[in-house]
């Protein structure tokens, strides 16, 4: 009898503890091979750019040449646009970035690729001249637009590394079928273009490369869909009224700048993270510059899963849910922004955390610096991110939200419509993005996995901790069916000392 006794207290016992161990391994912040080590550091070099780009306009201000009028203080296009020649050098915009995703270079240094055709008739054999011939070739490509053109795909576009979609010159629309997915690459600039109304596709054959055709199962339905990828840089574009995420980035993704963007009319406008659950996206680092939202947004600017997160000198003027939200213990640094409230006295708070107790929550790093709050906005900052001595430590200064103006003054497409009002009828709808609820949460899972992060096929993560329960007890049953009574008292001496 003894032995039985012995031997069920002992299983309890080791499935407790297992299951705790589990739980804790859960919070550890992985590290990704291509994270930066030192974030403050991005975020300080970023604020410099901004601080010599502003006392350059500054210094220029009181002269009437063309480069002083020029000037806006937005350090990314003051870098390239004013040169009146820079249509003869345009892979110098790749030297002009920011933040996490600085080190993207695109095409830099292939060939000039100029997209002569706007159909999109055949994802398997794309015929030469296309968009879509384009971004799956394997050398690096710097592609350009011959004319306007409206590219409405049958299928989701898939990027292979080392492009650069610039749309500078042209007014270039993408809509249609699944839109831009950058899976497994690296290397990747998305600049000018318009992306709106981007409906689920798939379950079909689509080329990834000229050597490879895979099976796609059915698409979320975002505007850039950015998965186990790296070194991404999406600027000037302009996204509206897509059925899933107008961008969102999973399963591993780092070292991203999304700037100088203007984001309309959708409901679930940017995730970032898989799940609270995915580990590697603890090394996510992305920073979010000079983007304008604007009218008919309702949440997730961005809604972030783990991470670090740098938010500056964006204009957020519409919101009916919330700004920025998170779950998992996101670091959310805002420095001088616009929050300008809506009407609705529930939801003047720019910060949700999603599902979450404020006892889990307060002691997450989410810190307001300069910011602008307007209307009844307000920021509820937590952790470090309320220690004033962290926020001197961690400055160079305060990035002024009275730059937001000119800072943003040309989010967007350059030339496009300052207001996407009116609904586009090309792409199969204005569905906006998951359905308007109330809890903020949302998945996020793409659903069609080529193969886990690492190159490892494993399938994703348990998503629930009671299968640690699950597997503990499993591994207990297992281990009592090889131990002897003499064995199992042997043991809990060392149990309890655990």
């Amino acid at each position: 009898m003894l032995p039985n006794v012995v031997s069920i207290l002992f299983l309890l016992c080791l499935s407790t503890f297992l299951c705790c161990l589990l739980n804790r391994v859960s919070s550890f912040n992985l590290s990704l091979p291509h994270q930066h080590p030192y974030p403050e550091a991005v975020v300080q070099q970023v604020q410099s750019k901004v601080n010599a780009s502003v006392s350059r306009r500054q210094l220029l201000s009181s002269t009437q040449n063309d480069q002083a009028q020029c000037i806006t203080g937005n350090p990314i296009d003051d870098c390239w646009k004013c040169d009146p020649n820079w249509a003869n050098d345009r892979q110098r915009l790749a030297d002009c970035g920011i933040g996490f995703g600085q080190g993207a270079m695109g095409g830099k240094g292939g060939q000039i690729y100029v997209v002569t055709d706007s159909s999109d008739q055949d994802p398997v054999n794309p015929k030469p001249g296309t968009l879509r011939y384009a971004v799956i070739q394997d050398e690096p490509l710097w592609i350009v637009f011959a004319a306007n053109m409206q590219i409405k795909l049958k299928h989701e576009l898939i990027v292979n590394s080392f492009k650069t979609i610039d749309g500078r010159g042209a007014l270039v629309e993408i809509t249609g079928g699944g839109c831009i997915t950058l899976q497994y690459v690296s290397n990747i600039i998305i600049h000018n273009i318009r992306i709106y109304d981007c409906v689920p596709s798939g379950n079909a054959n689509i080329r990834a490369s000229p050597t490879h055709v895979g099976w796609r199962g059915k698409s979320d339905g975002d505007g850039i869909s950015i998965f186990g990828s790296r070194n991404i840089w999406i600027d000037h574009c302009s996204l509206s009224h897509c059925t899933d995420g107008l961008i969102d980035a999973i399963m591993g993704s780092t070292a991203i700048t999304i700037s100088n963007n203007y984001f309309t009319h959708h409901n679930e406008v940017m995730l970032l993270g898989h799940d609270d659950r995915y580990l590697p996206d603890s090394g996510m680092q992305v920073t979010i510059a000079f983007n304008h939202f604007g009218v008919g947004l309702v949440q997730r600017m961005p809604r972030c899963r783990r991470g670090y997160i740098h938010v500056v000198n964006n204009d957020f003027t519409e919101w009916k849910m919330y700004a920025i939200g998170g779950s998992a213990n996101p670091t959310i640094n805002s420095q001088g922004n616009r929050y300008i409230a809506p009407v609705d006295p529930d939801a003047k708070e720019v910060t949700k955390r999603v599902d979450t107790d404020e006892k889990d929550w307060s002691g997450w790093n989410w810190r307001t610096d300069g910011d602008m709050l307007v209307n009844g906005a307000f920021f509820v900052p937590s952790g470090d991110g309320l220690s004033a001595q962290y926020a001197k430590a961690s400055s160079v200064e305060p990035k002024s939200s009275g730059l937001v103006d000119q800072l943003t003054m040309n989010a967007g497409v350059f030339g496009g419509p300052r207001d996407n009002s009116v609904s586009m009828s090309y792409g199969g709808g204005t569905t906006t993005g998951g359905g308007y609820s109330g809890s903020g949460g949302g998945g996020g899972s793409d659903g069609d996995f080529l193969g886990m992060i690492f190159g490892s096929s494993a399938p994703p993560p348990p998503s629930s901790s009671s299968n640690h329960v699950l597997w503990s007890l499993l591994f207990s049953v297992i281990l009592i069916l090889h131990l002897t009574s003499n064995q199992v008292a042997a043991l809990l001496p060392l149990l309890l000392s655990l």
